[in-house]
């Protein structure tokens, strides 16, 4: 019986190993996967042994590739790199791209933002989320969704969109990212683009250089209203009555890095 190759290695049985190790063996040191039937039942795999730094480097090389070449990755391909790294990851237009750490600027207005949208929803059917948190956007009309990992979201459809292993399918109701100068762009146009396609009703992009909030709301998959809040206003929810962001209070007393 001849070794069949997959996208997950090559598949061959238990009689074809004991035949050929020195064989596979060669397979895997090139970094390929072998896995191996018995009864035409997949019973082991044998995976090249490679260090938590060379994974790093093996996962960010083939990530940047995508990133920087112009290639684009299906959601499949997206999928099995994710599930094979610890690194921080978006799949947006087809292409992969890394996220950075964030500022501790930006962390302490996402704790901020924490807390008001918490205090708000006790008692609620609706949960607030942090990043890291994968959420997979279906865009209209198009056939690959999205994963991106929005700073906070709100999500009101928990019920029957949580997977066996915990992960959430559904598609929040408002979404929020904080600007830093590596995302801004991506933020504010492919972002953008995308949770208006996906049926999201919400959508705040927190600038804290400006220290303003643009809130888009949109309605049938298109902008319905946008407004740009700056100091001394309060930013309002118009998805959620009565919850609201005084914008003094979000960028008072922050730690900025060094001029």
């Amino acid at each position: 019986m001849k070794s069949r190759t997959y996208k997950e290695g090559v598949v061959i049985t238990v009689t074809e190993l004991k035949q050929n190790l020195g064989k596979y063996m060669d397979f895997v040191e090139e970094q390929n996967d072998v896995v191996i039937t018995k009864n035409g039942k997949k019973i082991a795999r044998l995976t090249p042994y490679i260090t938590d730094i060379e994974q790093y480097f093996l996962v960010r090389e083939r990530a940047l590739d995508y990133q920087y070449g112009g290639k684009k990755v299906s959601y499949e391909e997206f999928m099995e790199i994710n599930e094979k790294t610890t690194l921080r990851m978006e799949f947006i237009n087809g292409e992969i791209h890394l996220l950075a750490s964030p500022s501790i600027g930006h962390q302490e207005i996402l704790g901020r933002l924490y807390l008001t949208f918490t205090e708000y929803l006790k008692g609620k059917k609706c949960r607030v989320f942090l990043a890291p948190f994968d959420v997979h956007f279906r865009k209209k009309e198009i056939k690959e969704p999205d994963v991106m990992q929005p700073d906070l979201l709100v999500a009101c459809d928990l019920e029957n969109n949580v997977t066996e292993k915990g992960r959430y399918m559904g598609t929040p109701t408002l979404v929020i990212e904080i600007l830093s100068d590596s995302t801004r762009s991506k933020d504010m146009i492919d972002k953008l683009n995308t949770y208006r396609l996906s049926g999201v009703k919400e959508y705040w992009i927190v600038n804290q250089k400006q220290e303003n909030i643009m809130v888009y709301n949109f309605t049938d998959y298109e902008i319905d209203k946008y407004k740009t809040y700056e100091k001394g206003d309060t930013a309002p929810s118009l998805v959620f009555m009565g919850l609201s962001v005084a914008i003094d209070s979000l960028f008072a007393g922050l730690i900025h890095a060094p001029q």
